[in-house]
């Protein structure tokens, strides 16, 4: 029989994550150019429902798509730019995305 406690702690923060009253920076593995500036650091703001339903719209019932439109919006960047991230700094912002909207009281 397992036991569950009641342990509420959260999953600390990864170092390259800091979240902000408005939303989120994010520091890349490697520095990429988003609207023809190179970065190494993203500013993810927090989504509102708008961007949610916006994403849904364009995505036309495709999961990747609704992420990369509403991604692209939070960034304000396009999706050419998303295209030349590497892998490992794509899963940063989405980790970015999950940790602005998870509910830190539950």
């Amino acid at each position: 029989m397992t036991q569950v406690t009641g342990n509420t702690e959260t999953t600390p923060l990864p170092s390259w994550i800091v979240l902000t009253d408005s939303g989120a920076v994010i520091t890349l593995k490697h520095p990429v150019e988003l609207n023809s500036v190179k970065v190494n650091k993203v500013n993810m703001r927090a989504p509102c429902v708008r961007d949610t339903r916006a994403a849904a719209a364009a995505a036309n019932g495709s999961a990747e798509a609704h992420e990369l439109h509403l991604f692209c919006s939070l960034i304000e960047a396009g999706k050419d730019d998303l295209d030349r991230m590497t892998q490992r700094d794509y899963r940063r912002l989405q980790e970015g995305y999950f940790r602005l909207v998870e509910e830190d009281e539950l």
